[in-house]
This record gives structure tokens, C-alpha cells and sequence, in this order.
């Protein structure tokens, strides 16, 4: 009898969340024929229009978004050779402060032991020896990125299962290059008001040397920007396509995550999710 086959989950909060942070990984591990098993927990409706139209304008059909991006969806789910998505269809919670925070059916609003349960569900069905998701701040503060993470630690609890789990990160000097390629890409930033004291900008990411794996998906580069751009709605949110496929390849080329459950003693810094389990 066969044995059963690796298995990577990987749980995201929206619609391209996968391509951004885990494309790499996701096209990388299908190529070297594991399992990779994607769930987004919310529909995206509080996303880009056709057109640009945003959220809360009057051509805004939120209806019509969720249709939009599932399509979007599943289009860079066929780029990136996912072999299950799985959508939990929580309602896009919006940025933190929103009023659709609070709105029924919210991801954001949702019971954490209602939705882990679900997960868990799925967690149990596809047996994942690797499990994906963001950090206690959902990496950069966003209420369904933070939902995500709450329940995928809860439904790890309730099963037991992985081997191992991670969280998605960037390296700090990673974001001094961000910078630069943001200046020229001309994106601005918001400037405080004359007079008054800059914001402390919130620490993203870790210091290199926080960083436990380091995964080399340079080959996957042209399939990671090509699934990105299957979402096509939100590519005014999606500035690294301005780059272009080779220099967006150049400078994507490594998906670095920490890792915060192991079964397996592999040393780190590693550069393999599934050290220690092949």
C-alpha cells in the first residue's frame, strides 16, 4: 500500500492573501508532489469593484465582489497547481475601524470556537503535516488576517495533528528595500500634517536572525506573479506587479516564515516546511 502523500495546509483570510505571501510555496511543494490544500476563511466582498470602485461608494455591489473573487480564486489556484481549496465564506470583515467589523456574519465578529470547529473539521479530513498561517497580529493588524490566526491555533489545539505550523513573516531588512521599490513605483505614503509628529510606524516582520526557514521558490516566481495577477480586481492594492514578472521574480524569490510547533527536531534555521518529515 501507498503511503500517503505529504500533506501542506496553508489558511489565508482573503482572496490573493495566497498568492502574496505563499505562492511560492504552494507552486514549489505541488511541483515536488505534496499535497497542498488552501482555505480562505472570508469571500472578499470588502474588496476593489470593477473598475476600482471601493467599498462604501455607490457602485459598490458587494454581492457581485464575492462572485468576482472566487472566480479570481480559483483562477490562481489552477496557476499555483493547489490540489483543494476550501472557502469558509465568513463575510470580508474590511480594514480594522470599519463598520462592516461589526457587521452579521463577520468574519472578525465570529466565534473563535465556531469557526476553529470548522476548521478543524478540515484539518482532520486532509491530515496537513505542515499548517500555514499569519502571526498573533495577522502581520500587519488587519481584523481577518488576526481572525485567521486565532482560529488555526484553536483548530491545532482541538486536533493535534501537524507535525509542524508557521507563521508568515518578512525580514525588517527586507523592508528597507520595500521602501525603495515603493518610491519607485511612485506609491506614496501618508505624510502627517505640518507641525504635528510622525506616527510610529508598527514593527512588521522579524530580525533576520528570528527567522527560522527560508525557502528558496525562485523557481516559482513566473507562477507566483501569474497568480497574483489572476486577481485582477485588486491589482491597484497589488503594487509588486508593476514590477513586472522578472523583477518581481527576482525579489520574491525566498518566502521566509517562523516556525512555532515541531514534531520533527530538525535544526534551524532551515530551509525546507517539511524537514525533518522526508
Amino acid at each position: 500500500m501507498a503511503e500517503r502523500p505529504l500533506t501542506l495546509m496553508a489558511v489565508h483570510a482573503h482572496p490573493d492573501d495566497e498568492a502574496t505571501s505563499t505562492g511560492g510555496i504552494l507552486a514549489r511543494y505541488a511541483a515536488e508532489g505534496i499535497t497542498t490544500v488552501l482555505v480562505t476563511c472570508t469571500d472578499g466582498r470588502c474588496g476593489d469593484g470593477p473598475g476600482g470602485v471601493k467599498p462604501g461608494e455607490p457602485k459598490h455591489d458587494p454581492a457581485a465582489v464575492v462572485a468576482m473573487r472566487q472566480a479570481e480564486l480559483e483562477a490562481s489556484c489552477a496557476v499555483l497547481r493547489v490540489s483543494h481549496l476550501e472557502t469558509l465564506g465568513y463575510a470580508d470583515s474590511g480594514m480594522m475601524g470599519w463598520p462592516t467589523n461589526d457587521q452579521p456574519g463577520a468574519f472578525w465578529t465570529t466565534p473563535v470556537a465556531e469557526a476553529a470547529d470548522r476548521l478543524a473539521e478540515l484539518i482532520r479530513q486532509y491530515q496537513p503535516d505542515v499548517i500555514v498561517t499569519y502571526d498573533e497580529n495577522g502581520f500587519y493588524g488587519h481584523p481577518d488576517h488576526i481572525q485567521a490566526h486565532r482560529i488555526t491555533m484553536a483548530a491545532v489545539e482541538l486536533t493535534d495533528t501537524p507535525a509542524k505550523v508557521y507563521w508568515t513573516t518578512v525580514p525588517r531588512t527586507a523592508f528597507e528595500q520595500f521602501g525603495q521599490i515603493m518610491q519607485e513605483l511612485g506609491v506614496e505614503w501618508d505624510a502627517p500634517a505640518p507641525g504635528a509628529e510622525p506616527e510610529p510606524m508598527p514593527q512588521l516582520g522579524l530580525p533576520d536572525d528570528e527567522i527560522s526557514t527560508w525557502v528558496d521558490t525562485s523557481s516559482f516566481g513566473a507562477q507566483k506573479f501569474d497568480a497574483l495577477a489572476t486577481h485582477a480586481s485588486q491589482t491597484e492594492n497589488i503594487f509588486f506587479l508593476q514590477l513586472g514578472r522578472e523583477r518581481f521574480t527576482e525579489l520574491m524569490g525566498v518566502e521566509t516564515f517562523v516556525r512555532v510547533r515541531d514534531r520533527t527536531d530538525a535544526p534551524i534555521p532551515e530551509d525546507d516546511l517539511f524537514a525533518g518529515l522526508r
